[in-house]
């Protein structure tokens, strides 16, 4: 990995001095009082390149502008029951904290299915969630700790991960597009659990293609992961398919509060659905809000990540073809399109 000195740093600082005011406003939205960390994570991402972290920089912040995505924390999906349905069928959520203060997300891998809605729904959805963590949990966290946190923990849960995982191909290369391009270095560690064997098939050939820096984020454990990630978190914050017993699992904590971070109920998706709605009647005394989804420019894949995209196709259909299944990935079609 390479290390990032205050050379780089003080160079990308004079660069980014440098651009326009619309830029620079909107660039504050993304460090939030934090640039220089904010400038060492493009570089992190760039591998200590100045001019191409300057160049994936002020992109993102073109993209920012271009897409609106400074206002998009004050456009709800509405109504509540439709969103309702974007939240049951896409399952991401925040558990809690670590011991260190990086907030706990989970990731329902294997059983979302994203058919509620179109594509341009889910991602608003997980925009206005990138955003809420980047302007509202990991500040607080920040607060709370008494030193920057800037990272989170993920949790990915591949229970139930199936074939028909060819049907989401599209779409979550093009939330994994945004994510590597506009917020760069936000995960410090990904933990895979409940992995079924065709995940461990693909990882196989997928694993050599990753690069270093990725590979050293991702941990596979062994079942639920339970007791690895009690190493760093309270029982509290573990995600809800981690403190399975058995074959069962609990909607609901002990408290009587709901356990399920993915749903709508969660404490963490009603505070987010709340502060979109605060916001949305905020700016509804500057302009009136309109109605539908967010449509964002989807930005090309890399060519890696599509070498990798290609890959999990391939080899998602050599396990089908000796499983006997022969739906190709061409005749499959993503809802919205």
């Amino acid at each position: 990995m390479v290390c990032i000195t205050e050379d780089m740093i003080k160079q990308l600082q004079t660069l980014m001095d440098e651009i326009a005011e619309p830029l620079q406003k909107t660039f504050q939205n993304i460090h939030q009082g934090f640039p220089t960390e904010t400038l060492v994570r493009f570089l992190k991402a760039r591998d200590g390149s100045v001019s191409k972290a300057q160049k994936m920089l002020v992109d993102c912040l073109n993209w920012r502008i271009d897409n609106e995505i400074d206002q998009i924390l004050a456009k709800p999906i509405v109504p509540s029951d439709f969103y309702r349905g974007v939240r049951d069928t896409q399952l991401v959520g925040m558990s809690g904290y670590s011991r260190e203060g990086l907030p706990v997300v989970a990731v329902g891998v294997g059983l979302s299915t994203y058919d509620k809605a179109s594509i341009h729904y889910y991602i608003q959805s997980h925009i206005q969630m990138n955003e809420y963590r980047d302007r509202v949990i990991l500040p607080a966290a920040s607060k709370k700790f008494g030193r920057y946190i800037g990272t989170c923990i993920k949790v990915l849960d591949m229970t139930g991960l199936k074939l028909s995982a060819l049907n989401q191909i599209k779409l979550l290369t093009a939330i994994s597009t945004i994510d590597d391009l506009n917020y760069p270095e936000k995960t410090e560690t990904y933990y895979i659990v409940n992995a079924p064997y065709i995940f461990s098939a693909c990882w196989k050939v997928v694993r050599p293609l990753l690069q270093e820096r990725t590979k050293k984020k991702i941990q596979v454990l062994s079942g639920s992961g339970k007791d690895e990630l009690l190493k760093i978190m309270d029982y509290a914050s573990l995600p809800h398919f981690c403190k399975r017993e058995g074959s069962g699992s609990s909607k609901h904590s002990r408290n009587g509060t709901n356990d399920n971070c993915f749903s709508l109920d969660h404490g963490f998706h009603q505070q987010l659905y709340d502060y979109t709605k605060q916001q949305a009647l905020a700016s509804e005394a500057v302009a009136p809000s309109k109605e539908g989804s967010v449509h964002v420019t989807l930005p090309e894949p890399d060519p890696d990540d599509a070498k990798i995209a290609e890959t999990i196709e391939s080899e998602f259909q050599r396990i089908g073809e000796k499983n006997g299944i022969c739906q190709t990935f061409h005749e499959i079609k993503i809802n919205g399109d």
